[in-house]
């Protein structure tokens, strides 16, 4: 009943966000270094494109469309998970060092690869479990350190910005250590990079989405109790300690399997969060769908400006959401705005 009152109340506005969303995909497929038309799009699709045009739609934009789709979900729900969880809207996996966590498992696991003079190519499946790895592992040390009697909010925001840095740190000493080729390829897919533009990418990353996102959706009625104070949960029968070390962990899932496809894209989780709460309200039966979508939005959006604006160069989608985030939190902080998630 929650969900349908939620949808009710914000509907106009998924609905304006679906369309735009609609929109910024077919966009997305047409342009490029060989535009398509709309009419040549269906055409590709009813079977009656060239053999460069199918090649083109399906093996290079559709993929890379789809792949760009799911990261946005996932580091979107991601972001507005730990907003509610610490209860302060400046939280971000790329900010409290999930991210970063999880790239450097990544990294790590590809450089031990590469020494050990192993032939192939690293697995696409093995990536976003390294990935969770690493995510979980930043996790679990950042609830740790920041639990002392229960869990402080503004205590789990400042270790998880010092874990952040240190993760950082690491990733650059292991980089300084990689082949020249690696440690550029590396650089590119730190910045945030959709660079798996293959199906086999797309099956790696999508059984998270599909376990994960009806998940956080089940978890919305708990969000909303967490952003009460502590007593009136507990009163409630609520095992407060217990639903925020899921919630830690269903985050860190999230960014941790979209980070190994996508690399460390920063300030999505932050923005989609944000906006959708202005757009739907804090009910997070609301504000969950919302951020989904907006990630989705954000993401098609800036890959259409990265793959376009400096066409034949390719910038990383995770420079572009920087250039429009960084802007963003300056003036979140400046207005005073998302000190803190009110319920």
């Amino acid at each position: 009943m929650e969900w349908i009152n939620a949808y009710h109340q914000s509907k106009k506005a998924l609905l304006i966000i679906i369309f735009l969303i609609f929109g910024t995909f077919i966009l997305n497929l047409s342009t490029g270094i060989m535009p398509l038309s709309l009419s040549e799009i269906i055409q590709t699709f009813l079977g009656n494109g060239t053999a460069n045009q199918e090649l083109v739609l399906y093996q290079l934009r559709l993929p890379r469309m789809i792949i760009a789709l799911l990261i946005g979900v996932g580091l979107a729900v991601s972001g507005a998970i730990l907003q509610g969880l610490s209860r302060n809207a400046l939280a971000d996996p790329g900010i409290l060092g999930i991210n970063a966590g999880a790239g450097l498992a990544v990294v790590l696991f590809i450089f031990v690869f590469k020494q050990a003079g192993t032939t192939g190519v690293v697995s696409p499946f093995a990536l976003p479990v390294f990935a969770f790895i690493g995510a979980l592992t930043v996790a679990l040390l950042i609830y740790s350190l920041s639990f002392k009697g229960g869990v402080d909010p503004g205590r789990l925001l400042l270790i998880g910005i010092g874990f952040n840095a240190l993760c950082g740190a690491l990733l650059i000493i292991i980089q300084l250590k990689m082949d020249p080729r690696d440690f550029q390829q590396a650089t590119i897919w730190l910045t945030g990079s959709i660079w798996g533009t293959q199906w086999r990418y797309v099956n790696a990353l999508l059984p998270w989405i599909i376990v994960l996102l009806p998940f956080a959706f089940f978890k919305a009625k708990t969000m909303n109790l967490l952003q009460l104070s502590d007593p009136v949960p507990y009163a409630l029968g609520m095992n407060v300690e217990r639903e925020r070390r899921i919630l830690l962990l269903l985050a860190a899932a999230l960014a941790g399997a979209c980070v190994a496809v996508g690399g460390g894209i920063s300030f999505l989780g932050l923005l989609a969060p944000h906006l959708a709460r202005r757009l739907t309200g804090p009910n997070f039966y609301s504000l969950l769908p919302a951020s989904a979508l907006i990630g989705m939005l954000i993401l098609l959006f800036s890959d259409f400006v990265g793959k376009n604006l400096l066409a034949p160069a390719d910038i990383p989608v995770g420079i572009v959401i920087s250039v429009i985030g960084a802007p963003y939190l300056i003036y979140m902080l400046l207005t005073k705005r998302g000190n803190g998630v009110k319920a």
